[in-house]
């Protein structure tokens, strides 16, 4: 059977891996299509469009914001070539910084002293700062054990350093994902506090729900695609690949046969 990772996070946003490496371990893992999905950029997505090594999706992931809490919209098949588009992308970006440095400053009032500056670095070739470059410089400098407890204590959702300022609301991620006749997907329902929110996407334009994910079990895995049935909902999945970012999740680990491949692109075209 033919599988694909639709999930997959590069150096432009917050995954650690170039383009490059990302399409060799992809032909290692044996998939046979990807969708690189980074945070609020399209920058990479040139290169795999000019490789005939495997096939690929353009895709992109969107960060909204209810309630002080964040949901994650993916994008498949979009037209990321609009001028209009990439101005609208830019400006998220540079809420991003903005957002970055006061979460900064929350921590070091927090007693965790960290400087804009630091992620930045970090960062290094990307243009979309997020909460993992902030949770990678707090275990560099030793202010947290590890990644989780990062999140989970600092800079999680609700947490004592957690900043909202996301650009967008739910409708608006939606709603920009078709404007570029992109498909949009729900990432990782599981995160999601009130579930109930699902239907109310889906009369906003939802189109599809991210049932395949690592963190998902069998039971949620099952419950998702269900639900994904009773909405009129495509099923999707992928591995939400960061490389090194986040090492003990590996490319392929959450995977779709491609029949599914198939009736997302019959939706892009619908």
């Amino acid at each position: 059977m033919k599988y694909a990772d639709l999930h997959i996070h590069t150096s432009y946003s917050d995954g650690t891996y170039p383009p490059e490496e990302i399409l060799a371990i992809a032909k290692k893992t044996g998939l046979s299509c990807i969708s690189v999905t980074d945070h609020d950029t399209t920058e990479g997505l040139s290169f795999f469009e000019s490789q005939n090594e495997i096939e690929f999706l353009p895709g992109i992931e969107l960060t909204a914001d209810r309630d002080n809490t964040e949901v994650h919209i993916l994008g498949y098949l979009i037209d990321y070539k609009e001028d209009w588009f990439q101005e609208k992308l830019q400006d998220i970006r540079d809420g991003r910084v903005s957002r970055m440095e006061e979460m900064c400053g929350k921590l070091t009032e927090l007693g965790l002293p960290i400087a804009l500056e630091e992620v930045l670095a970090l960062a290094g070739r990307s243009l979309s700062i997020g909460r993992l470059h902030l949770a990678r410089v707090m275990v560099k400098k030793g202010l947290v054990a590890n990644l989780t407890e990062a999140f989970t204590m600092y800079i999680g959702d609700k947490c004592p350093a957690y900043v909202s300022r996301f650009r967008l609301n739910l409708r608006q991620a939606i709603e920009l994902i078709l404007q570029v006749k992109g498909v949009p997907v729900l990432a990782h329902p599981y995160i999601l506090n009130n579930q109930d929110l699902i239907p109310l996407l889906v009369e906003y334009g939802l189109k599809g729900i991210e049932a395949v994910y690592p963190e998902h079990s069998p039971s949620q895995a099952k419950k998702y695609q269900a639900l994904a049935e009773k909405l009129g909902l495509l099923v999707t999945g992928g591995s939400d690949f960061h490389g090194e970012a986040k090492p003990n999740v590996k490319m392929g680990c959450a995977r779709i046969p491609y029949e599914l491949v198939e009736k997302l692109k019959s939706a892009k075209n619908s």
